[in-house]
């Protein structure tokens, strides 16, 4: 007991006296994971949109197969990246593998179906009134679907924040495509798997602190746009 007190104690003072290390790791965290969240909106939000506002066979099944992933596990997620960047993958020649950017475009195709998902039910939670009253006022298709999106612009701006919060919290990805490479790959939770093992608990604890602090803070730009 004493050991994890120590530990907690240590933690703090790595916190409070900026270590350069849990710093560089921190900012690594937040720059990958702000980064695949963008990606990840202006890839999601258009083909949300689209769904949301087209007519096609297989509609039902494709929202189906969306919902599905979000659960995606992000090991496998990070299994499939992997062979995509792999010498031998298609995308081989652009050397990404083991790099940030490779993490990137991980944690990206984690984030996409929850924030394509996200997107639809933002915007099947507009009330049909207000598109109807746009159409009648002489609306093009175009201008009623602005209208739309404005509408559900906070419920949009959840899914990416909750999106975010997906990001930076997985581990199977970043550790499989990242290699959790000391001072170029590594991230809040591959730091803590490593350390972990490694037996150094004090510097886990002070990683695990902003972990979870940075969880609060999503969690509570979340509620605020829930409010708005």
């Amino acid at each position: 007991m004493n050991e994890i007190v120590d530990g907690f104690i240590q933690a703090v003072e790595l916190i409070v006296s900026l270590d350069p290390e849990v710093l560089e790791i921190t900012a690594r965290s937040l720059l990958i994971s702000l980064a695949a969240t963008a990606v990840a909106a202006l890839i999601a939000i258009p083909i949300g949109g689209y769904i949301h506002f087209r007519e096609f066979g297989g509609k039902r099944g494709l929202v189906t197969i969306i919902q599905t992933l979000y659960a995606l596990p992000t090991v496998i997620a990070g299994l499939f990246v992997f062979l995509l960047l792999s010498r031998v993958g298609p995308l081989g020649f652009l050397g990404l593998l083991f790099t940030p950017w490779g993490m990137v475009i991980g944690q990206t195709v984690l984030v996409v179906p929850l924030l394509v998902g996200m997107t639809l039910i933002a915007l099947s939670g507009v009330k049909k009134t207000i598109q109807d009253e746009v159409i009648s006022l002489g609306a093009t298709s175009s201008q009623t679907i602005w209208t739309i999106v404005k509408e559900a612009r906070f419920a949009i701006l959840g899914g990416v924040i909750l999106g975010f919060g997906r990001a930076i919290s997985e581990v199977g990805a970043a550790m499989i495509i990242g290699g959790n490479i000391r001072g170029y790959t590594r991230v809040l939770t591959t730091a803590i798997a490593l350390e972990t093992s490694m037996g150094n608990i004090a510097f886990s604890i002070a990683l695990g602190i902003i972990l979870l602090a940075i969880a609060l803070l999503v969690t509570t730009a979340l509620f605020l746009v829930q409010e708005r």
